[in-house]
């Protein structure tokens, strides 16, 4: 199916929505389609509803009108009884099309030679008459509700029969440059934390599939929903935490890493106050919370501080439940990245339900992104669904993890340069290699706030140092945004960047490379930069 920009439309109608899924679901893959284009002039504002750019032929804006279509008098009418409005589609047409062509057109970006521009009317609602014709516009220059389904066949013929027959047809590098040009210029970066940080609604970054799976969620008491990296787990899981808090439940959000606690703490403590879970942090928290001793520094790697966090303080914690007063228990508790929870784990999580048979447990995650040596599933029933597609990454660098998702995958996300790969000569440090990458990405224009280096190995020497000082102190990096994030790819699952160097500096035969590959080829939105031999 074509791809639509953006990701999440605002439909002026409902039947530009209708138009839309007939055209993707008639359009190759490589075609794209734009919805609801705003273009600026000095004159006027211009919208352009639909804007198809097709592959081997050309551009082709759509004007919608809905209802009731009639000529009067030379002029066109929409509405029927008293309602009834003078409109002039093809002028309102034709004009944004030609502002839209002058802003593309003026983009270095955008090819030297012309390309294939048109238009046409779209009336999804009637039914015209073959002889049909004005001065301004022909017959075949419109669709009615009886072309609905040849509607790309439509605008092929008329972008491939416009213009000079010396301009060339689209070709599909062009049309991923138009989606590229129409991301606008000069602040070429997202900041992507940010938004996520000020989002009031996460249902507006969900797709319409993953809407509906949380309507079929709120019927199912206990379910877990498996998906690839970028595939709006994180989102989903945030979105069900909110619902069931504004609907009087009280809910626990958990996951294992400090990294991810610090994001959902983040983005949950923009809520209001009754949208706000009860609980949102690590799990291991959890268990101070309710009274169990902080334990050994968790960085300090010895079999004795492994034991008592993946032992001893949850079976204390699973003691600590038992105890727990009805006023500390949970209606919900929805566990995000999953699959980094141990079988001993799970007791602590149903024993702090009010109802351990009924309760509302939702867990999220990833098995191909198991990095630790866990592989826990929780002891009940869960009615699984799983997501398959990727909105977060752009096709580029999805296409270079998806081998390592373990499930097929739709990719919708934007388009963006290809990955690149940097070998090492002999005797290079890679870590020092990605320290130069990094700074090329600030020299091309990204902030400090946008990028991060991750190592799939030993840990990054400013890592080290930055840790030394505490992992909240640590973690505020990644948020103040005034030096790249310096990370590793166990701690960074869940996290993201827009800039991402990833050096790969692991050793042989170490222990779930493959995971630890897949979470750091994830790990980037925008730009990736690879530095060695990811399969070595």
């Amino acid at each position: 199916m074509a791809r639509v920009i953006p990701a999440h439309p605002v439909y002026g109608h409902p039947s530009e929505e209708v138009v839309v899924d007939k055209l993707r679901e008639q359009l190759s893959e490589d075609s794209l389609i734009v919805v609801g284009q705003r273009v600026s002039t000095d004159e006027k504002e211009h919208e352009v509803d639909i804007l198809v750019a097709i592959p081997g032929a050309g551009i082709v804006a759509m004007e919608v009108k809905a209802g009731q279509i009639t000529v009067e008098d030379g002029q066109w009418v929409q509405g029927s009884g008293t309602r009834t409005y003078v409109i002039d589609p093809v002028t309102q047409c034709r004009d944004a099309l030609y502002a839209l062509r002058g802003f593309v057109s003026a983009d270095p970006r955008w090819p030297d030679q012309f390309q294939r521009w048109t238009h046409m009317l779209v009336f999804p609602h009637m039914s015209i008459p073959d002889e049909f014709t004005l001065p301004d516009i022909r017959r075949n220059r419109i669709a009615d509700r009886d072309q609905l389904d040849d509607l790309a066949m439509i605008a092929y013929r008329l972008a491939r029969d416009s213009g000079p027959r010396d301009r060339p047809f689209l070709a599909p590098a062009t049309v991923d440059r138009l989606a590229e040009v129409l991301g606008g210029r000069g602040l070429p970066q997202r900041d992507v934390v940010a938004r996520a940080a000020e989002n009031a609604d996460i249902a507006d970054a969900l797709t319409r599939e993953q809407s509906v799976l949380l309507r079929a969620v709120d019927a199912l008491p206990r379910v877990e929903i498996r998906g690839g990296a970028g595939s709006g787990k994180t989102f989903l899981a945030l979105e069900q935490a909110r619902r069931l808090s504004r609907a009087g439940e009280r809910v626990a959000l958990i996951c294992y890493s400090h990294g991810l606690a610090s994001y959902l703490k983040r983005v949950t403590g923009g809520w209001r106050r009754r949208e706000q879970p009860a609980y949102v942090g690590e799990f291991h928290a959890l268990g101070v919370e309710w009274g169990a001793p902080v334990g050994p520094d968790e960085r300090v790697r010895s079999e004795e501080t492994v034991h008592w966090w993946e032992v001893e303080l949850p079976r204390l914690m699973a003691e600590l439940a038992e105890g727990l007063a009805e006023g500390k228990k949970f209606d919900a508790v929805i566990v995000d990245e999953a699959q980094d929870f141990a079988d001993d784990w799970w007791r602590p999580v149903i024993g702090a339900l009010r109802d351990r048979e009924n309760g509302r447990l939702m867990i999220v995650g990833d098995a191909g992104q198991s990095v630790f040596q866990r592989t826990g599933r929780p002891p009940v029933d869960l009615v699984p669904l799983v997501l398959d597609h990727n909105l977060r990454n752009t096709r580029q660098i999805a296409s270079e993890f998806l081998p390592l998702v373990g499930q097929p995958m739709e990719l919708r996300g934007g388009v963006g340069p290809d990955v690149r790969y940097v070998e090492l000569a002999e005797g290079e440090d890679p870590v020092a290699v990605g320290d130069d990458e990094a700074m090329r990405l600030l020299d091309q224009g990204w902030e400090p706030k946008d990028v991060a280096l991750l190592t799939t190995g030993s840990r990054h020497p400013m890592q080290v140092e930055l840790q030394n000082e505490g992992s909240d102190a640590y973690w505020e990096t990644f948020w103040s945004g005034e030096d790249i994030f310096y990370g590793h790819v166990l701690g960074f699952k869940g996290l993201e960047r827009p800039a991402v160097v990833l050096v790969c500096n692991h050793r042989e035969n170490m222990g779930r490379v493959r995971e630890r590959i897949y979470v750091g080829l994830s790990r980037a939105t925008d730009v990736l930069v690879v530095v060695g031999d990811p399969t070595g």
